[in-house]
């Protein structure tokens, strides 16, 4: 059980080492430096990078160095600098941590169905039958969703419910809308309504809440790229206008490669100030299941989906159905544990594969690919995609239906609700699927039921809470699986309880005293079907293993493909184009 190797435990101790709250620890021995810094540059090659330091410090790097200054971001700089000033600033004591400012790239009526949002639109009598907490429905009316990503263009399927717009890309701050695709087929996954597909189209049955208000924050350019920098930018201004525009959930359907343990990384930081104003950062875990050629990727979530604070959304394929026996993680959809920590990631997975949603005419995606296109032109045009960042999008609208009803709910109340909501997927394990496939409906009953847990003491079997499980994770959680020490089993009656404190790190919730899941063996409730790929009782990083079509699996292997714009959250439609 605690055979781990010994690089991953020296991994866990530079995580300590490395972590913001020990700035003496900075001043004694400078400033820890992210991972993509490590390699040497040419002597004319400028490098961007993020600066974390106190306020005094970087006002006072800002007299001392020639950099240029590209980002203030309150307690850190982005800087454009010289191999030369780079090395000054290592050897810096005044500087806590750098990283480097890396792009970053953007990463339904079946899914309606699969998810439950629709039930949750429709009235509710109540609990047990007896009017309690019953409802007019909900549909998300009031709640405000930052979509962090390339813009959201004009569409008919909108409406006029896009009620404010920033622009952060550093070098397009001329552009507006959506010049490249994305972060508009993510609004439709969040909240597109019919009226307007109906006269094209019965593919699209809108997003999973239809009447929330859109707040576009431009972060990626017209190729889907962005710079972590400008990111940060996004999610700040979101953080001061939350109140401004009621923002409650913001989406990150975008990532770049995890170089450092998420207690330095600057956009990872970025979605914890965003967590402590009381709102709910959704992001994709990334597109990193397969290498090119076909072997199984674990270890690939990409930054901010390693963050423990986020609700990190992975992408599954429903197989065309709506059946949950024949679900599965999609392919691509990148697994934990996280690189560094080795932590347990995604949180849930969600619809991803496939997904009709709205189509920004004229952007980079249109006219790029048109083989996607499905029905519609103009402001009422329609296109297909597959991607985590659908997924995403999908689980931000349904947060937001679960914010329209209970709006005192906080973010970590919130992730419990759509964990214990999930039905586990045992292929696919933690790591592959989280707590598993999202239910929105289950998931309100189950915020509802916490409320009320006194009048519940005998209705255990009521939500059929057989196998929901709910965890926050900053490490530990695998360790303890394996020692049992870090299972709960809950009752309706620890429901209150449970949403009444923070949660604990490395502790696995599960609903219902029968949760088979307590008996499950801990290699196959973590690692799913990989376990039966190895005759090792506790998979370790690094470990050797086959799958039975004879490819070995890979490890942490998150790099992208330079060069195109099939962008994470985002891939191509099989060739059957279902």
């Amino acid at each position: 059980m605690m055979q781990r190797i010994v690089s991953l435990t020296t991994i866990a101790l530079v995580c300590l080492a490395s972590n913001w709250s020990a700035p003496a620890e900075a001043q004694r021995f400078g400033p820890t430096v992210s991972s993509d810094l490590a390699a040497p540059r040419k002597p004319g090659e400028r490098v961007r990078v993020i600066v974390q330091a106190s306020e005094p410090a970087l006002l006072s790097l800002r007299g001392r160095l020639r950099a240029i200054v590209r980002r203030e971001m309150g307690e850190s700089l982005a800087l454009d600098v010289t191999p030369a000033e780079l090395e000054r600033l290592k050897a810096d004591s005044s500087v806590a941590h750098i990283s480097g400012d890396v792009p970053v790239r953007a990463d339904m009526d079946l899914t309606n169905r699969i998810t439950k949002a629709a039930d949750v639109w429709q009235s509710s009598g109540g609990l047990l039958g007896l009017g309690l907490l019953g409802s007019s429905g909900h549909d998300g009316a009031g709640i405000g969703v930052a979509v962090v990503d390339s813009g959201i263009a004009s569409h008919s399927a909108l409406d006029r419910r896009v009620v404010a717009r920033a622009n952060f890309v550093s070098w397009e701050s001329e552009i507006a809308g959506d010049a490249f695709g994305h972060g508009t087929h993510v609004a439709g996954a969040v909240a597109g309504n019919t009226t307007a597909a109906s006269r094209v189209t019965g593919q699209y049955r809108g997003g999973s809440a239809p009447a929330v208000k859109l707040v576009d924050v431009r972060v990626l350019g017209r190729h889907g790229m962005g710079l972590t920098s400008d990111v940060i930018a996004g999610v700040d201004w979101a953080v001061a206008n939350r109140q401004r525009y009621n923002i409650r959930v913001i989406t990150l359907a975008l990532g770049h490669p995890v170089m450092e343990p998420s207690t330095t990384d600057p956009l990872c930081r970025a979605v914890a100030r965003a967590v402590s104003a009381g709102i709910v950062v959704v992001a994709s875990a990334g597109n990193y299941g397969r290498t090119s050629d076909g072997s199984p990727v674990l270890g690939g979530i990409t930054s901010p989906g390693n963050s423990p604070l986020a609700l990190t959304v992975g992408a599954l394929d429903p197989n065309g159905t709506t059946d949950r026996r024949d679900d599965r993680v999609a392919e691509f959809s990148s697994r934990g544990p996280t690189r560094f920590e080795f932590a347990v990631k995604p949180d849930v997975v969600a619809p991803g594969t496939r997904i009709v949603s709205l189509e920004a005419s004229r952007s980079y995606l249109s006219t790029t690919y048109g083989q996607w296109h499905v029905a519609g032109s103009g402001t009422n045009a329609y296109m297909r995609l597959s991607g985590s960042s659908m997924a995403t999008g999908v689980v931000a609208g349904g947060v937001a239906l679960l914010l329209d009803a209970h709006p005192e709910m906080t973010p970590p109340q919130v992730k419990m609700a759509v964990q214990l909501g999930a039905s586990y997927l045992s292929d696919a394990g933690l790591v592959g699927g989280g707590a598993g496939s999202v239910d929105f409906s289950a998931s309100m009953t189950i915020a509802d039921a916490s409320l009320v847990t006194s009048l519940l003491g005998a209705a255990d079997s009521l939500l059929g809470t057989s196998a929901g499980s709910t965890y926050h994770d900053a490490g530990t959680l695998i360790d303890r699986v394996y020692d049992r020490s870090g299972i709960r089993l809950l009752s309706l009656l620890n429901l209150g309880a449970l949403f009444a404190e923070d949660p604990e790190s490395g502790v696995l919730s599960l609903l219902g005293l029968s949760n088979p899941l307590a008996n499950t063996p801990a290699n196959q409730l973590v690692w799913g079907e990989v376990a039966g790929w190895s005759s090792s009782y506790y998979l370790v990083w690094g470990n050797a293993v086959q799958s039975p079509s004879g490819q070995y699996l890979v490890w942490g292997n998150n790099e992208y493909t330079q060069g195109n714009y099939l962008v994470w959250g985002n891939t191509a439609p099989p060739p059957d184009g279902r």
